[in-house]
Parts: structure tokens; sequence; C-alpha cells
């Protein structure tokens, strides 16, 4: 409940809330408006959600400011890009100036016409004043117009800044709007952002008008429109360093594109007042380099086509055309991991859902490009709107197959860029067809407001050796093209203008990293035993024949983790027996009889659905009917896979681990079916069979479980979203689900000593054992198997090769006793860098 002195903010409509981080436009989710919800509307009328003045009204109509007695601010918007309808299917019912009352009537909208024409109805409501809130209701579920949803305190009205009556205003030169619909939410939102970077009180003027730069509700009130002509003022210390920069920004259209513009045109806007920008890795490593922006290329299709029949084959050629085009990439990938990609994009253009609703809209007299446009962009917006990382992902996948159709129906051709030497790709996110065709002896990295460490560009960039962060502020998009910066990945950190020293430090650090990576690939075939004679299997992550060959290659001593749904992803149908059986068979021969092969069995459901196997929708996937759950709940899917890993007995020493087991019952039944399927082909030998540990309540019981299983292997990626109940994904939380946690680190210790009490052994094929800085840890908390990626084998075993037992063992015991991951990560690094500089004494 609302206390008496609180404000109370009601919902503005009736619709599904959703949480702002999810909202598929960075200038919202990154909050740089302000904070609030927002809701996926079910009704067409927007009514006021707290009594007070109408501050602004866009002229498009689709967006409204109130402000009460207070000075609290509150912006309302409704859809995504709604501002490029210019005003068509918004009813406008008050005025600016207007006094409002709570829930009156403010703005009518038609909802069937905007959903078709922009790109989502979700509807913003932001406290964009500042003030922080309480929720006075549930934060998910359906919302009824008029219904109390926020409780904030007011600040009380803040006056704009005081200036010394002698200081004289600085005035920069006349600048020309380039933005098709002026400065609305969201370039405004980047201009009063970087205006809050300087102490400088500052204005922006057009005409005879100006306004607090400062405030977003302010710039928007002054109602600009391309090609208007205004100007920055400035008083303070820093006048001219903010004229400087803000003239920069408003030339260059605050980070959007100006108007029609070929593909990957560069943005000349100035950088952010910020010395350092913070991200997430997507790919590990480091580069210094020079800003290359860039953009996609905006389209504009008719509605109305020529008629159906014309329209239908105008789609069903363009679509032959693009499947083509994806063909051609794959054959020429780089790798299985971008095969895999435009492989997956083919299927896309391929899916009956796209291609049924294409038709409809045909039929209803629609062009094909407005049909094709309109089809994936409603299924992109259902993916963004289940609150699933994976699910967003595949949303930015469809719109990369979109932008690829609608071009072939248009008959635009992809515009090489220019790539100079040491360019660093900063884009709002970047699509697998933008990076397909990089020269890579260019692009020394990436840098994305969206995406995640799973997208499919990161997956790029990681095959392409190339460093990559996502999940930047959208304040990234203002740097000017040029600007040097050094990219940090391994920090998440994008630093602006580095000096001297940093530059000189990283070139060094690469020529050391090239020094040591080549002497680590020489010695690859190497056991990787510790300098007091301890040995540890180091083995390899791998989803594909390609990949085992690969790891068998650099050093690999067997397979730790077969990620077996790469056989079932992508796909309308379950893979045949057959198809199966010969896979996991091709895998086996590559290892041969003297290593170990580990098959997870089919981890899919939930995060990761099967269009073959109808599942419900679920509130929380990562907490739902997924892993060892789906295919207790399928078991004849589970012992189809069963059969056909089987297969593979005779050729290598097998090892079958199920996945999400939380219940030694779980466990129990499986190993039930197993052996079923095992007596039922004549085997007299069963193979191995251990589970995951990713879940708390398996490693809290792996005393219970021990007896049972004949292994461990350690999901560290898992266990730390559910040890910390923070989405690994999540664009804000990322950075702080880390591995490193004590919290997680005491139960691989606790697993490890309950596994080895009873003579088994214990793997970790997360991507903790994949960092080099984590290995000694590793190793003095008892693990007996590291599984990593591929490319890091030899890198793993070196790190191996250079420590001593007893060491390993001080350092575990001394970071289970730390705070927090930081701690634990610089205790490593002092550790690290210690053993360096104790190496190059003993060279010298």
């Amino acid at each position: 409940m609302a206390t008496p002195e609180q404000l109370q903010l009601h919902a503005p409509l009736s619709g599904v809330l959703m949480p702002l981080d999810l909202v598929p436009d960075p200038v919202f989710s990154s909050r740089v408006i302000g904070d609030g919800l927002c809701i996926d509307p079910t009704s067409t009328t927007l009514c006021a959600p707290l009594a007070g003045v109408v501050s602004n009204v866009q002229a498009s109509g689709h967006a409204i400011s109130i402000t009460d007695e207070n000075g609290v601010q509150v912006l309302m918007h409704i859809g995504l890009d709604t501002v490029n309808l210019a005003g068509r299917g918004f009813t406008q019912l008050v005025e600016e100036g207007q006094q409002v009352d709570v829930g009156q009537s403010l703005i009518e909208f038609d909802a069937d016409f905007v959903a078709l024409n922009a790109r989502s109805l979700l509807t913003l409501m932001l406290v964009v004043s500042g003030e922080p809130f309480t929720w006075l209701s549930s934060e998910t579920g359906t919302v009824d117009s008029g219904q109390p949803l926020l409780g904030l305190n007011p600040l009380g009205q803040v006056a704009d800044e005081q200036v010394a009556e002698e200081a004289e205003a600085l005035f920069s030169r006349p600048l020309t709007l380039p933005n098709p619909n002026g400065l609305h939410a969201r370039p405004a939102a980047v201009f009063a952002q970087a205006a809050k970077g300087f102490a400088a009180s500052i204005h922006l003027h057009k005409r005879q008008e100006s306004a607090n730069a400062k405030s977003l509700v302010a710039v928007m009130a002054l109602q600009t429109v391309q090609g208007d002509i205004v100007q920055v003022s400035a008083v303070g210390p820093d006048a001219h360093a903010a004229i400087s920069t803000l003239a920069e920004l408003l030339t260059a259209g605050c980070g959007e594109a100006a108007a029609v513009t070929p593909e990957l045109t560069p943005v000349m806007v100035q950088a952010s007042s910020s010395k350092v920008l913070r991200g997430v890795c997507a790919s590990p490593g480091s580069a210094f380099g020079h800003v290359l922006q860039i953009t996609e290329q905006a389209l504009e299709v008719n509605e109305w086509g020529e008629g159906a029949h014309v329209e239908r084959e105008h789609l069903s050629r363009a679509l032959a055309e693009a499947v083509s085009a994806l063909q051609q990439l794959r054959d020429t990938a780089k790798g299985d991991a971008q095969a895999e990609i435009f492989k997956a994009h083919q299927e896309l253009l391929e899916d009956p859902g796209l291609l049924d609703l294409a038709d409809v809209l045909i039929d209803e007299g629609k062009s094909a490009g407005f049909a094709w446009r309109a089809s994936t962009e409603a299924t992109a917006s259902l993916f963004t709107c289940q609150g699933n990382a994976l699910l967003a992902e595949r949303a930015a996948d469809l719109a990369d197959v979109s932008q690829r159709v609608i071009k072939l129906l248009l008959g635009v051709q992809n515009c090489e860029l220019e790539m100079p030497e040491g360019a660093i790709l900063i884009a709002e996110q970047l699509t697998p067809s933008q990076t397909a065709g990089l020269d890579t002896t260019k692009v020394l990295g990436f840098a994305t407001v969206g995406g995640g460490a799973t997208s499919h560009v990161a997956i790029l960039a990681r095959a392409f050796g190339l460093p990559a962060i996502c999940g930047l502020p959208v304040q990234v998009l203002a740097l000017v093209n040029g600007t040097q910066v050094l990219l940090d990945a391994d920090k998440g950190e994008l630093q602006l203008d580095p000096d001297l020293a940093a530059i000189e430090q990283l070139h060094a650090r690469r020529q050391l990293q090239q020094q040591r990576q080549q002497h680590e690939l020489a010695q690859a075939s190497l056991a990787a035993c510790t300098r007091d004679g301890h040995q540890v299997e180091v083995t390899a992550n791998i989803a594909s024949l390609a990949q085992a060959e690969q790891a068998m290659a650099l050093g690999g001593e067997g397979v730790g983790l077969l990620r077996s749904e790469f056989l079932y992803l992508d796909r309308h149908h379950a893979p045949s027996h057959d198809e199966q059986a010969s896979t996991y068979s091709a895998i086996a021969r590559a290892l041969g009889p003297a290593r170990n092969l580990v098959v997870r069995t089919l981890d899919v459901g939930g995060d990761k659905p099967l269009a073959y196997v109808p599942m419900d929708a679920e509130t929380n996937p990562f907490l739902g009917l997924r892993g060892i759950r789906l295919c207790l709940e399928r078991p004849q899917l589970l012992r189809d896979q069963f059969k056909a890993i089987l297969s593979s007995a005779a050729l290598t020493r097998l090892h079958i681990m199920l996945p999400m087991v939380t219940q030694l019952s779980e466990l129990r039944i499986a190993r039930q079916m197993l052996e079923e399927e095992a007596l039922a082909l004549g085997l007299t030998e069963l193979p191995k069979l251990g589970i995951m540990i990713e879940v708390p309540a398996a490693a809290l019981m792996a005393d219970l479980f021990a007896p049972e299983v004949d292994f461990f292997s350690i999901g560290t990626n898992d266990l730390t979203q559910y040890t910390l109940a923070m989405d690994r994904d999540h664009p804000r939380l990322a950075s702080q689900a880390d591995s490193f946690h004590p919290a997680v680190l005491r139960l691989i210790a606790s697993t490890v000593k309950a596994a080895h009490a009873h003579g088994k052994w214990v793997g970790v094929c997360g991507a903790l054992a994949s960092e080099t800085l984590a290995t000694p840890l590793l190793l003095g908390l008892g693990v007996d198997e590291l599984s990593v990626s591929v490319p890091l084998i030899p890198a793993v075993k070196a790190a191996v090769r250079s420590l001593e037992l007893v060491e390993c063992q001080a350092i575990a015991r001394q970071v289970l006793g730390l705070e927090s991951a930081g701690q634990v990560r610089d205790a490593l690094r002092r550790y690290h860098d210690a053993k360096v500089d104790t190496s190059l004494v003993l060279e010298n």
C-alpha cells in the first residue's frame, strides 16, 4: 500500500506488464530516459496515470508528458518507432498546458494499424524526473487501466540551474537537425544524457524558444522537426567543451540514422564525456583500434501490392534467392559455428508460420515486402516479449532474415564498406549477415549495445578470435568515427582515448600472448601434469564431428561434453536413429578406444524448445520443464537417444551424462531405462553413467548421489545462475553472475569432497574450466578433469604444467573464505602475477 505522502501512479491502459529490461530498444531498456514500466496493451485509450499539467504532446501523437505540482514528470510512449507513423493511428484528446485528472483519457490509438505499421505496440510509462518508486502491485501479470502500480515520494520542484548574472553565455553555430522526426524520445534522450555530463548550464534554442538541455521533457517540448535550425548555449566552466560535444551530437542525429543511407553508414557523433564504458564480455581478448560505427540500411516498402498472384510470385522468388545466398555463405563459412548460423537462417525462410502470415496479408492486398516485414516483425516481437534471452536472440536473427529478403524484393544491393585498418566496430546490434564477409585482418573487435554472450554475433566473434563486448550503454553510439579506443573484453570495458601507457601495455601484452600461444600450441600434445607430478585430464566441449577432430589435433585428451542437442535443434522433426547413431559413432572413432567420450543426453526444453515436441509456454523457462525433466516426461525420446548412443559403445570409453538432475529418483529411472536398452541390444557391459551438477540441490546432496553414479561433471554456468538467482544472459546482471563467487566455489568444493569419498571422479565442463585464471583454483579444489572450449585446450594444458598442486591447494583454501567474486579474481591475479615475476627472475 502507498503511504499517505506517496504519489500513486496508475496504469495508463490495460494489458500485460513486462520488465523494462526486456524492451527491445536500448534507450528504454537501459533507462536513459528514465525508470518505469512497460505494458503490452489490450485496451486502446491511454489515460492519465497522475493528476497534473500536460507538459508536452508530441506532434506525432504517440507520446505525452504530464508534470504534477511537485515537479514529478511522467512520460508515456505508445509503441516503438511509432514516431515514424507521423500521427496516423493516433487521436489526441488533450492539449499542452491542460490540467488533467487521474484516469482522464489522453490519446486514443488504432491498435491494429499501429501493430502492422510500427515495430511494436509495447507502451512505456517512465518517471523522467528521476524519483525512485516502489511497486504497489506485482511487477508482472495483467493490469487494468487505472490500477495503482507505482508509489513514489516527490523530491520537490527542481529549479533550472541559476547562472551568475555576470557570466556570459556561449553559443554554438546554427545547426540543422538531420533527424527525420526531429528530437523525439530516443534522440532527445541521447542529447539530454550527454548534456548531463557537463557542469555548465546548457540550453537548446529553436527560434525564440529555448529548453533546458538536461531535461528530456523540455527538449521534446520544443517540437522540433527535420530541417529545424537550432543552437546550443552554455554558461559555466566547461561551456566550450559542452558546446563542441553537443553541437557535433546534434549534427550527427544523436545516434539516429538521418535518412535512408547506405548500409553500414558511418555515424559522426561526439564521444561521451565518460572515459570508460562498461558492458559484458561476449568474446575474450583485447585490442587497440579506431571506432567505426555500423548502421543498418533503412528500407521503405509500399504497403499495397499489384495483386495477390504477382506479390506471391515476388516473395517466392526473393525467398529462393535468399536461400541460395545463405547456402553460398554456408559453403564458404570459416567454421561450423558460422555455417550453423546460416543454416538456421535458411530454416527461418522456410518457416510455415512466417509464410502463412505473409500469405494472409498478401491476400488482403498488401505488397510482398510489407507482408514479409509485418510477418517477421510480429514474430520477433512475440519472441522478445517472452522474457527469454535465447528467444530474444532468435528475434535478432529474424530481423536479419527480414532485411535480406526485403533487399531482394526492392533490388537493393549490399553496399561494401571501405574497412580501414585497425577498426573496432560499434553498433546497436550487429547481424550475422553484416559480419559474414568482414575482413578480419582489418577488424580488431566488436562492441554493441544489444546482443548477448550467447548471441550469434558473439559466437562468430569467438570463431574469428576477435574480442567483443555487448550490453554497452547507448552512449557508445555517440562516438566519432576514428576515435581511438581500447577494447578490453576480458574486463567488459571500452576505454575512450586511452593514454599512451595503456596502449603500450596492451601491445606488450599482445606480443607476449602471441608468443605464449605459439609455445602452447607447440607443446599441446604433452600431458597436463603439474610441476610436482599431479596429472589432470583436459578434454573438450564439442557439438560436432569437426570439433572433435579439431580437439584431438590440439591435444585434447577426450571429450568431456558432447552437446547432443545439436542433432535436435533448428529442425522440424526428430533425428532418425540412423542419423544419431552414425554421428555418435563417427565422433567415437575420431577419439579412439583409449579416450573418454562423455555424451550429455538431450538438454532442451524451456529455454531451448523443440518444434516437434509440444510444450506449454512457461513463465520461468530456466526453472521449468528442461533437461532430464523433459526427457522423463517424454520417455521414448530418451530411450531412442540411449539406443543411438549405445551403438558407439565398442568404439571408445563411452560415458553418458544426465543434465539438470535434482532428485535421486530421476537418476534411478534413467539408469533403469539405460539398462533395459543395453539389454535389448545384447550389451554385456554398460557405459559409465554420471550426472551434471548444475543445480544447488544436486551439489548439496552430492554425498547421496555419489554412491549411485560413476562420475560428476559440474556445469558452472547454470550452477552460478541458480546459486546467485541471476540470469546469466541478463544485460544488467551478467557481469555479476560470476562463477568465481565464493558461494559457487564452496558448492564445487563440497561436490568434489563427496565424490572422492566414494572413489568417483569430478570434471568441470562449464565456462569456468576454460578460464586459465581459474585453473589453479579448480586444481586446488580437487577437480580431476577440465572440459574446455576447443581452441583453449593448449592454453589450459600449459597452465596446468606451470603449477604446483600444493600451491593450488593453498590458494583454494584462501579464496573460499573471501566475500565476493571480485576479491577471488584479485587474489588469483596476484598469485598469477607473482608466478610470472618468479619465472622471469629464474629465466634471467
